[in-house]
């Protein structure tokens, strides 16, 4: 499946409301949301400003077994080029449906902060932080719509949603916002006006309309649905249908993937092409919650650094001339490092286990499973270093993306204009 992460979002529907929130404060203004980048660390960056803990969002690239069951997602992302579609009203009426936490969209680029938040809110066994538990439960009552405008409310959201904005698309939302109210002032100073002066009476004229064309320029149109197990089913949640739309049952024998599958090859063979190229341009990317990598990695060598401890502590005298010489040398480094912080809240049982089997270890044993442990060391520690390299790298991106480029870019030009060289640059072009 190709990557989608250059893609803009700007979502289907809209609705301006009232702010709320945060920190005890009423925000009366409040303001749009703004456009963000289609990217899993950007994504990821936004469930830890709202208090999510110990997941983060990754891209899949095949919906086979083999690319994601490994991964045991909580939920998927399916972003798609949108194009209206159409449901039965009946499709939505489904008892079960009445326990899914579902809220409509009711804001422009919001659509990929919705489908996150309506898949964490369907999520028991995930700790979403104080701020999102307390909000989950306050709008639990709420009809679709109503959550939707308390999303849009909220400045928790919004205000963690704009901080992973470019600055200039931050601008371009206020600016939008601006121009829609004031179109809808001059429609209705309009309306306002005719009503108090009718036109006199014509004979009505039929006259067929053109078809109106698309415009070449038209800016592509990107939504994102998302997809969860709950209450013994798979659901689909579209923030711009009037519900949750069951996908299928998950029994005692049922992986909920196994039945997401053959719903999603449904939707890529829907809105995954649409090109000249026959099909083959791709328009659509998905994306996944699952367990934060770093955390297992770190874990795993947490894990591995305390069974060299228990080993070394049962074995003889001597025993450093019995074992690789070349894990021997590797041991004096893999080992250094780690703050020693436990993620998994299993990790303490799973360490007495093994400790208590330990135990009962004669030497010959000790020295194979030292050699083991250094050799699985290795590898843990290979995966946190790529782990940090990765959250460097996305960190880096960040700061790149929401530094506010423009009060340089206007300097240099007035610096340009004073020493007399802007006329000449521009001449030249």
């Amino acid at each position: 499946m190709a990557s989608t992460s250059n893609v803009r979002l700007d979502c289907a529907s809209s609705e301006i409301a009232i702010n709320d929130d945060s920190d005890g404060q009423i925000d009366l203004v409040g303001g749009p949301f703004a456009v963000i980048e289609s990217d899993p660390g950007v994504f990821t960056s936004l469930t830890r400003k709202l208090g999510v803990k110990h997941l983060e969002i990754v891209e899949v690239y095949d919906i086979e077994p083999w690319a994601v069951d490994h991964l045991h997602p909580y939920g998927l992302v399916f972003c798609f080029r949108w194009r209206k579609d159409t449901h039965r009203p009946t499709d939505f009426k489904d008892p079960a449906a009445e326990h899914v936490w579902f809220a409509n969209q009711l804001s422009d680029d919001a659509c990929a902060s919705q489908a996150i938040l309506n898949i964490l809110f369907n999520c028991s066994n995930v700790d979403i932080g104080t701020k999102l538990s307390e909000f989950k439960e306050y709008t639990r009552e709420m009809s679709p719509k109503m959550k939707g405008l308390a999303i849009s409310n909220s400045s928790m959201i919004r205000n963690a949603h704009n901080s992973l904005a470019r600055p200039a698309d931050i601008r371009g939302a206020d600016n939008a916002l601006a121009t829609a109210i004031l179109d809808a002032a001059k429609k209705e100073k309009e309306k306002t006006k005719r009503g108090s002066n009718p036109p006199p009476n014509k004979r009505a004229k039929t006259k067929k309309l053109p078809a109106k064309k698309p415009e070449e320029g038209d800016e592509e149109t990107y939504h994102f649905i998302g997809y969860v197990p709950a209450y013994g089913k798979v659901w689909e949640l579209d923030g711009l249908k009037s519900g949750p739309l069951e996908v299928g049952d998950v029994t005692a024998t049922t992986e909920w993937m196994d039945v997401v599958r053959p719903a999603l090859r449904t939707k890529m063979r829907k809105y995954g092409g649409g090109g000249d190229d026959g099909g083959h341009d791709i328009r659509f990317s998905l994306l996944a919650i699952v367990d934060d990598a770093y955390e297992k990695a770190s874990d795993e060598w947490e894990y591995w650094r305390s069974e060299r401890r228990q080993l070394e502590r049962r074995l003889e005298e001597g025993w450093q001339k019995a074992v690789d010489p070349s894990l021997l040398s590797a041991a004096a480094n893999v080992f250094d490092g780690g703050g020693g912080q436990k993620f998994a809240p299993d990790f303490a049982s799973k360490r007495n286990d093994r400790d208590r089997h330990i135990l009962n270890m004669d030497q010959d044993a000790l020295r194979h499973a030292w050699e083991q442990c250094v050799s699985n060391a290795m590898k843990a520690k290979v995966a946190v270093e790529e782990e940090m390299t990765k959250a460097r790298r996305d960190h880096t991106d960040h700061v790149k993306r929401t530094h506010d480029y423009e009060p340089f870019f206007i300097e240099y030009l007035k610096c340009l204009k004073d020493e007399g060289l802007l006329t000449g640059l521009l001449a030249k072009n």
